[in-house]
């Protein structure tokens, strides 16, 4: 269980802050709730039942785990698939059980693939941009958090780490 004034990843919004924990009557059903709101966005506020498992709530990572994590985009990612639709299905399924190892394996292979389409001055899928943007802006946010830096200089290490590192 959280506390209030915790951080916490909340898969669809990111960092988020416990603001209070509260109970609630909906449709006769007392529970204890969640108040939390985005760091980036503090006029949202979001309730989730405490006890609710479909919703993914993790505590941030530590030093030691951001730094695992962003010395892994030295390494080649996950095997592209190629189809679209099976290759989405996969990694949206992925992201739905927040291993942040796993998220950043994903998003590893995305950013090769979007250098590599660049590259060779191919289009990018929309989708997989999408797909990219909202890892990027979740997991960097997590791992300058963690690292105490902002997501733009961790952004910049993992295109350099990408770059230097190409396949």
């Amino acid at each position: 269980m959280f506390n209030i004034g915790d951080l916490i990843i909340y898969s669809a919004h990111g960092v988020c802050r416990i603001d209070d924990i509260c109970k609630n009557t909906y449709f006769g059903v007392t529970k204890d709730y969640y108040v939390l709101h985005p760091m980036e966005n503090y006029k949202l506020k979001i309730s989730i039942p405490v006890d609710n498992d479909k919703v993914i709530m993790q505590g941030l990572l530590n030093r030691n785990e951001a730094e695992e994590i962003l010395q892994s985009f030295k390494l080649p990612g996950v095997s592209w698939i190629e189809l679209d639709n099976q290759r989405t299905q996969m990694y949206y399924d992925v992201i739905r059980k927040g291993n942040r190892r796993e998220i950043a394996n994903i998003a590893n292979t995305l950013m090769r693939k979007k250098n590599e389409t660049k590259k060779y001055r191919r289009k990018f899928q929309k989708r997989d941009d999408k797909l990219l943007t909202f890892i990027q802006s979740i997991l960097f946010e997590e791992l300058a958090l963690a690292l105490n830096t902002t997501s733009e200089v961790i952004s910049k290490k993992i295109t350099k780490f990408i770059i230097e590192n190409e396949y």
